[in-house]
């Protein structure tokens, strides 16, 4: 392997999508006892986008890992993607990423070049976050994997859950979907280059500006409550199963508008394709039982509201009268802030899409 090597055809599934299935981990974790350390403010049983541990009355640690095959295959962009992905988590919970380690599976035998450019990428945009690298692990794998764990710090009376959603709130997107499709369709060489370059632009964007907009928009709030109520980044469950998350830990229901959704370009065409990842249908499976759709809703649509997403956006829960306020927020740090849906008193489906 080396650096001219199609990365994306050395992995068995692309990025997100080779994530557990979802009803896999709910099904183990739920299983498992929970802890009682009262410093443990965000473990796992919430299925939020990382943990956090409470170190003094002022400060606390936000700690996630994420890590992942080839989705890209330029290595200095797959490290790059790989290194914005593990720094949303921090991002999703309103946190301040500044340490990481990274992660690497490499195989036998390929260039120590091609894992220098991963890592430059990587060192790209954990630098861009104003983190730093202080160290690693490897082990040989005959499939490429790279990744980080982050560590974080936030103040733990200001942490953003993605639970929390109220009926009437708005909900905010902050990034195109169809990471996934596009991405199979690289890895199968049947995909243009327009649409993967919109791809990687979009998964190498941080996640910093977006979080940015929400610190500024609970600011200038002037209450005591925050007009955020919840927050959860998007990405291996799709845009349906974190809504899920968000749903089912709320208590509340969700109507989204696929018309009001944004799709990176090329997406339609290649779920029209056919370039769905067993990832994506994971995702269906575990989501389905709980999501309607309206008969306007067309399958490729639909299966895009499944695709699993790498580096995804944030999906926000606004108080309706923030609305206008958080998209001029999002504006201002150059973040394409979308009204995608609204919360609803929770009813059957949970989830529903027009």
């Amino acid at each position: 392997m080396s650096a001219v090597v199609k990365l994306t055809a050395t992995a068995k599934a692309a990025g997100c999508a080779a994530k557990l299935s979802p009803s896999i981990l709910e099904q183990v974790l739920k299983k498992l006892p929970r802890g009682t350390d009262p410093n443990v403010l965000v473990g796992f049983e919430t299925s939020d986008d990382a943990g956090i541990y409470q170190l003094t009355p002022e400060l606390a640690m936000v700690q996630t890992v994420d890590f992942f095959t080839a989705i890209v295959d330029d290595p200095f962009e797959f490290g790059q993607v790989a290194a914005a992905n593990a720094l949303s988590d921090v991002y999703a919970m309103g946190g301040r990423p500044v340490t990481a380690l990274s992660i690497v599976g490499f195989p036998p035998g390929a260039s120590p070049d091609l894992l220098e450019e991963i890592m430059r990428g990587g060192l790209s945009k954990i630098t861009e976050a104003g983190a730093s690298v202080l160290g690693g692990h490897s082990i040989r794998d005959e499939e490429l994997k790279f990744g980080y764990a982050v560590t974080g710090l936030i103040d733990p009376r200001k942490v953003w859950k993605n639970i929390g959603a109220r009926p009437g709130d708005a909900l905010l997107f902050t990034k195109a979907i169809g990471t996934g499709v596009i991405a199979t369709g690289l890895k199968q060489g049947k995909i243009g280059d327009g649409p993967v370059r919109a791809a990687t632009q979009s998964m190498t964007t941080l996640n910093r500006a977006a979080a940015e907009a929400l610190h500024e928009l609970i600011s200038g709030a002037g209450g005591a409550e925050s007009p955020v109520h919840a927050v959860t980044d998007v990405t291996g469950f799709g845009l349906l199963g974190h809504s899920r998350e968000m749903a089912i830990g709320s208590g509340v229901s969700l109507h989204l508008d696929h018309s009001r959704v944004e799709y990176l370009d090329g997406a339609v065409d290649a779920a029209r394709a056919g370039f769905l990842s067993g990832g994506l249908r994971n995702n269906e499976e575990f989501v389905r039982g709980c999501v309607g759709f309206a008969d306007s809703v067309g399958e490729d649509y639909r299966n895009l509201f499944f695709d699993p997403q790498t580096s995804g956006g944030l999906l926000v829960a606004v108080a309706p009268e923030f609305v206008d306020r958080a998209v001029a927020r999002f504006e201002k740090h150059g973040v394409r802030g979308r009204v995608i849906g609204e919360v609803v008193a929770k009813t059957s489906p949970l989830i529903y899409v027009v």
